[in-house]
């Protein structure tokens, strides 16, 4: 797992995972909202990048909140933004398939589209199980399958080296079965939401993901510049297929999973 977790680290720490997340910076909040997190509570968020979807929002309603991620490489950008925001947030950098705590250390363990990069799925969901009090609750949300962030998934599985033998891929923990295993026998509860992605074309969006998103980086970089037009391309052809607008801009749903857990 050494080679995979430091091939994760360089995926991650490519692009601008900072302007990404301004993409998506709605859905935190909404999080927070569902497992309730209020004043004094002890939050931890895996694979909290800069910071913006839960860390900063978590601080900001009161919560002492540790941001974990695998790579250091935004932890600048969340440092300042928590500053801007008036908060102070503990950066650790870790594994989440290895969490650096003890169990039960935490009221409330979130991730926003983190955790479901992990090479090994059932560890890290008895991680987020695992540092959970037994009073407290895991929540997550992991992408589905259908509208603009499942196109994305099945362009780049279209497009990179198939994983090694034994390995889970991120579309897995949309699916509700894959999930209960992953975290059983906790019994998890489940709700549907969407995030809508605006741009002034298909294309413009296409390429602000080509330049920005870390997987995408990596693998264009890895490809010959015959391949990586053919995966530029099949980007853009992907993107105007999801696309609801009728006016030559962009507008486009993608759907995600909301996970929320006990520990059992």
């Amino acid at each position: 797992m050494g080679d995979l977790q430091d091939r994760n680290r360089a995926v991650w720490s490519a692009g601008d995972w900072d302007a990404v997340a301004q993409k998506i910076a709605e859905i935190g909040p909404r999080r927070l909202d569902h497992v309730g997190v209020e004043p004094g509570m002890r939050v931890l968020d895996v694979g909290t990048g800069s910071g913006t979807n839960v860390a900063i929002p978590a601080a900001q309603r009161g919560a002492d909140v540790v941001g974990l991620d695998l790579t250091d490489a935004w932890f600048g950008a969340a440092r300042r933004r928590a500053a801007a925001a008036g908060v102070e947030v503990e950066w650790v950098v870790g594994d989440a398939e290895a969490l650096p705590f003890e169990d039960g250390s935490f009221d409330r363990v979130l991730s926003t589209f983190g955790h479901m990069f992990a090479p090994d799925h059932r560890r890290a969901g008895q991680e987020l199980l695992r540092v959970c009090k037994p009073s407290g609750s895991v929540g997550f949300t992991t992408w589905l399958t259908r509208g603009l962030s499942g196109q994305l998934f099945r362009v780049v599985g279209a497009h990179a080296p198939p994983p090694p033998d034994g390995i889970g891929v991120p579309p897995q923990w949309g699916d509700r079965e894959h999930v209960r295993a992953m975290l059983a026998p906790a019994e998890p509860e489940f709700t549907e939401d969407e995030v809508v992605y605006t741009a002034r074309t298909s294309d413009e969006l296409a390429q602000f993901f080509l330049d920005n998103f870390g997987p995408l980086v990596t693998l264009r970089a890895s490809l010959p510049p015959e391949r990586v037009e053919a995966l530029d391309a099949d980007l853009r052809t992907t993107y105007a297929g999801v696309n609801e607008a009728t006016d030559g801009t962009l507008r486009a749903s993608a759907a995600y999973l909301v996970t929320v857990a006990k520990p059992a």
